[in-house]
């Protein structure tokens, strides 16, 4: 198949109308240019996925460092809590780097974004534990985790608007699948770390220094991040008389806003519990050895890289793409219970590791097609903001709180069926809101 490639010439000059990349604008450029797009535009999603993926991992270790309590599940408490409270800054970086996007530009939105991403892991990378330095090392997590998730809420925005946008209609949903795929590969990367770290080192090292490397490695990735940013070609930027894009996106699609803030639920609570608590999970209630529970990351990053693909794939060919989005929620609302059931009656390694697979496919092949179907819903003025706003509340909601509440749900009633029933209402509520959508396709 024709790889769709970027426009021509999209950048606005001193007397031209604002830049559109029509369908066919990107005939002249070759595969080289298709992926500098998809690099661009994946990598900060990857980078910050990568360190959202490392710290789930070694959640207990930075409790116990950060957040010491009388009781094993009390810094485990405070540590996700500390894990989601970068989501509260998820709505307000979505709503001010989104406006931006729909303002400046693209380009200029993931410019800020990344950099604003490489504090925030230096924050937690360099933050001195509670042993050392007090609540100050533990304020420095916090501010690292705000700073992340301010960046990622106007990240994911900006970024997947510019690779729908870039390129002809026939390859936009394999273009959009990349978003989720990266992903995927930073939740491998992030895991083959962990288990790398907890096999070859002993637990002091770990506590001393071992844990800091995933989140300094990671850092390695921003400086070509930025530079293949820099060198990308716009694909939209407003008028100078346009009104605020977020003003306009509340007025006329506020509906379509909060129905898919709905419709994000059940692939957010799949990723932030199935991908990055089931390693906790396994530890925690499975009793099993760290360096075995990380390999649940490994298999889940591969499963949501290799699935992501196929649905972009997919959702290009298909006529509707909302059948296969219903169909694949249907299915993993129905399949949690006994996935968790088997999980919990007969635990074992590969059991774990080939039901986790089986639940993060079964939600997210019908992920990219929804949004491929949110961003043809909203208009090119509005479209950054919209998916920001989306995106980082549904995220912020139902997936920052998602770790914290089914630790305390386990905690508290100590039902190994705790993640299944979290999961469920949040496959219910998405159902509902996909079903009052109507399906659009933008030109």
């Amino acid at each position: 198949m024709r790889e769709a490639t970027l426009p021509a010439s999209p950048i606005l000059g001193p007397s031209s109308a604002p830049a559109v990349p029509s369908s066919d604008a990107a005939h002249g450029k070759g595969k080289q240019s298709q992926f500098r797009l998809i690099a661009a535009c994946s990598l900060g999603n990857a980078l910050e996925m990568y360190d959202f993926t490392v710290y789930s991992f070694f959640a207990l270790l930075i409790g116990k460092l950060f957040f010491p309590s009388d009781s094993p599940y009390g810094s485990l408490l405070l540590a996700v809590a500390t894990f989601g409270i970068g989501f509260v800054m998820r709505p307000l970086g979505g709503v001010i780097i989104g406006n931006y996007a729909d303002r400046k530009g693209r380009k200029a939105a993931m410019t800020l974004t990344i950099g604003l991403m490489v504090i925030g892991t230096l924050c937690i990378a360099l933050a001195p534990s509670y042993a050392s330095a007090g609540v100050f090392g533990s304020l420095m997590i916090v501010a690292g985790r705000l700073l992340q998730g301010f960046s990622l809420g106007g990240e994911v925005g900006a970024a997947t608007s510019m690779l729908m946008e870039a390129g002809g209609v026939r390859g936009r949903g394999f273009r959009v699948s990349w978003q989720l795929a990266s992903q995927g590969v930073s939740a491998l990367l992030g895991a083959l770390t962990g288990a790398a770290l907890y096999a070859a080192l002993p637990q002091a090292s770990l506590e001393s220094w071992g844990w800091r490397v995933p989140f300094l490695l990671g850092l390695l990735i921003a400086p070509v991040g930025l530079y293949i940013r820099a060198n990308l070609e716009e694909t939209h930027q407003a008028e100078s008389h346009e009104s605020s894009p977020i003003g306009r996106l509340l007025r006329e699609h506020g509906g379509t806003v909060l129905k898919g803030i709905f419709a994000t639920t059940a692939g957010t609570a799949t990723m932030y519990l199935v991908v990055f608590f089931m390693p906790t999970y396994m530890i925690r209630v499975l009793h099993m050895p760290p360096s075995l529970s990380l390999l649940s990351g490994c298999v889940t990053g591969i499963t949501l890289f290799v699935v992501s693909l196929v649905a972009g794939r997919l959702a290009d060919r298909l006529p509707n793409r909302k059948p296969l989005v219903i169909g694949s929620l249907l299915f993993s609302v129905i399949a949690v219970y006994p996935v968790f059931w088997l999980i919990s009656h007969y635990p074992s390694v590969p059991l774990v590791l080939c039901l986790s697979a089986l639940l993060t496919a079964s939600v997210n092949i019908g992920t990219t097609p929804m949004f491929l179907m949110l961003l043809e819903m909203l208009p090119i003025g509005v479209r950054a903001s919209g998916i920001s706003v989306i995106y980082s509340i549904g995220v912020t909601v139902f997936g920052g709180t998602s770790q914290f509440i089914v630790t305390w749900l386990l905690a508290r009633t100590g039902n190994p069926m705790s993640p299944a029933f979290y999961m469920m209402v949040c496959g219910a509520l998405s159902l509902c809101a996909l079903l009052s959508l109507r399906e659009r396709k933008a030109p």
